[in-house]
């Protein structure tokens, strides 16, 4: 084979797949929110600590504000299905402008946790809220089955990257502040209020999907199976989602541990680093992480979903592990930006698992049930973190803790289900 057909093969193997308008509606949404929710992540414990809240207190509100987002995501996406995508999406942004205006208007702990329960924040600089799930059942319904993986890793990459070039704005943004002669916290609550800002954009672009995203009308039986579907948006697909509801809320459990804000804090804590420079390194972070979900495709095509998940996520859970472990800054930036490197494999194939294990009249409200036990359990955590960060010697605990539950959760996803195969692996 010659140097040209190689390269042509490359080519081919990390293009992006041909797109519909839905579906490139659908990459923009994630986005503009991931990016949001990135450069958020870099400064919210600065911003809270700055108006006056303690550790301890900052940590009860990112714990509410997991829970509040995951009592939104319930309601939202088990109601999509049958009250429209488009419409429960449309939702959500509004709710993500209000919280964003809120947290950037008062210091009043009392409001601040209403608008925690009641929004869509993302402390993580991950996805919370019930967008994630609608988008994933409607981009399930405009792609193939066959594409279904390789269209979620493209999705990945782009909100790793959006992630990424909010968490580097956060940073500049602070910096230009100071540079202006605003004070620090003026920096920080200027990145609140864009994220406030970007749920309007969220909301206009929402409006133009089309009636494509949306699912064929299903039919309702018969009573105590109707009342069960309209509570939990489910019926057949019940039972599985169930067990891997149960696998994802322990692996949540340990990821609250070090959410994106509280491993930035960590690093300032530890190593008495600016959020100019945490931008930088959370910045190639998430670039690392969504760059290694293009494999994910291409791995899952070769030993199935549940092995790319479990093999891919044991390695980074150790090097997570290992990150307090290290002696300076620049080592244990390195190991996290290895770890980063993996970390994000699992993700499209975990989505695209769920989607495919499901009917397609139930993938939004699978999504959501998924998402809300993967909530549940990342909102716990916080409220632990925030009481090991007021104490010095108990600031590396969370690590030991998170990759510690991540690889008891490795090893029960692949027991339980590495002999249940997507549909188009079973038919490979």
């Amino acid at each position: 084979m010659n140097l040209s057909s190689r390269r042509s093969r490359l080519a081919r193997r990390v293009a992006l797949p041909s797109l519909t308008r839905d579906t490139r509606l659908l990459f923009a949404t994630r986005f503009i929110r991931l990016f949001g929710y990135g450069s958020l992540s870099v400064v919210l414990v600065f911003y809270l600590v700055g108006v006056g809240l303690s550790q301890q207190e900052t940590g009860v509100l990112l714990t509410l504000t997991l829970v509040g987002d995951t009592v939104i995501s319930l309601a939202i996406t088990t109601r999509a299905d049958r009250m429209g995508r488009r419409r429960m999406l449309i939702v959500g942004a509004f709710l993500m402008t209000a919280a964003g205006l809120v947290f950037a208007s008062t210091s009043n702990l009392w409001v601040l946790l209403l608008a925690a329960t009641i929004g869509v924040v993302s402390p993580s600089g991950h996805e919370v809220g019930p967008f994630l799930p609608i988008e994933q059942a409607a981009l399930s319904h405009v792609v193939t089955d066959r594409s279904r993986t390789e269209i979620f890793a493209w999705y990945t990459l782009t909100g790793s990257l959006a992630t990424a070039l909010g968490a580097l704005s956060a940073g500049l943004i602070a910096r230009l502040a100071q540079n202006a002669g605003m004070t620090t916290l003026s920096g920080y609550r200027a990145v609140v209020i864009v994220y406030a800002a970007l749920g309007i954009v969220l909301a206009v672009v929402f409006a133009r999907l089309s009636d494509q995203t949306e699912p064929a009308a299903s039919e309702d039986t018969t009573s105590a199976e109707t009342v069960i579907r309209r509570f939990s948006g489910l019926g057949r697909s019940r039972a599985v989602v169930m067990r891997l509801s149960a696998l994802f809320a322990l692996d949540s459990f340990g990821g609250g541990f070090v959410v994106q804000a509280f491993a930035a804090y960590w690093f300032h804590l530890r190593f008495g680093i600016d959020v100019a420079a945490l931008g930088a390194i959370f910045f190639w972070a998430n670039v690392f992480a969504g760059l290694s979900a293009l494999l994910a495709s291409r791995l899952a095509a070769r030993i199935g979903l549940i092995r790319t998940m479990v093999f891919t996520h044991l390695p980074s859970n150790v090097l997570l592990i290992l990150v307090p472990l290290m002696p300076s800054l620049w080592s244990a930036v390195a190991v996290l930006l290895v770890r980063f490197s993996i970390s994000q494999m699992d993700v499209p194939a975990r989505q695209s698992y769920v989607m495919a294990v499901v009917t397609p009249g139930e993938r939004a409200a699978a999504g959501g049930v998924t998402g809300v036990a993967r909530t549940i359990g990342a909102a716990i955590s916080p409220f632990f973190v925030g009481l090991m960060f007021a104490r010095p010697s108990l600031m590396n605990l969370p690590f030991f803790i998170a990759g510690t539950l991540k690889i008891i959760y490795d090893v029960m996803l692949y027991k339980q289900f590495v002999a249940a195969r997507a549909p188009e692996e079973a038919q490979s």
